[in-house]
């Protein structure tokens, strides 16, 4: 039985498959969002999201265990600085995966993993729009000066 065994281990050992999670999670906050595996984007998501959830509090402390894990001081300053501060107010669910398709080499399927807040085609739409479910107010305003521009005009006819 394989109670609490949630580490996906992607056919890799330890070594290995740590060093491949800080290395795709310095280029998820290098470039907002990259391409992979549908299994490591899963796996990716496990391991980014409670750096991220560090970062929003800047202290010595957090920054050394999020060093530990990424090892690298330029991804560590990127997080800290631009990614945290964009993503203060949230309350978690930094990344989101979009599958993409088979790849064409070995049919595996894949996907792309990305940091939320910094996707302009879903951000941009949602803060332009501000509706209520309230709209039958401000429907019957606006019959209102239609019905009576068309009760004037009978009048004019008759």
């Amino acid at each position: 039985m394989r109670h609490g065994k949630k580490v996906n281990h992607l056919s890799r050992k330890t070594a290995h498959r740590k060093a491949m999670l800080s290395n795709m999670a310095c280029s998820l906050i290098e470039h907002k969002r990259i391409n992979t595996t549908v299994a490591k984007a899963k796996a990716l998501k496990q391991f980014v999201e409670p750096l991220v959830t560090k970062a929003k509090s800047d202290t010595t402390h957090n920054r050394r265990l999020t060093f530990a894990q990424l090892r690298s001081k330029e991804a560590v300053t990127e997080l800290f600085r631009e990614v945290a501060t964009k993503v203060g107010d949230r309350p978690g669910g930094y990344t989101r995966i979009i599958k993409l398709g088979n790849r064409l080499g070995d049919n595996a399927d894949m996907a792309m993993i990305e940091l939320v807040d910094y996707n302009d085609i879903y951000t941009t739409g949602t803060e332009s729009k501000k509706t209520t479910r309230r709209s039958r107010r401000s429907k019957s305003k606006d019959t209102q000066p239609a019905a009576q521009e068309n009760k004037e005009a009978s009048n004019e006819e008759e």
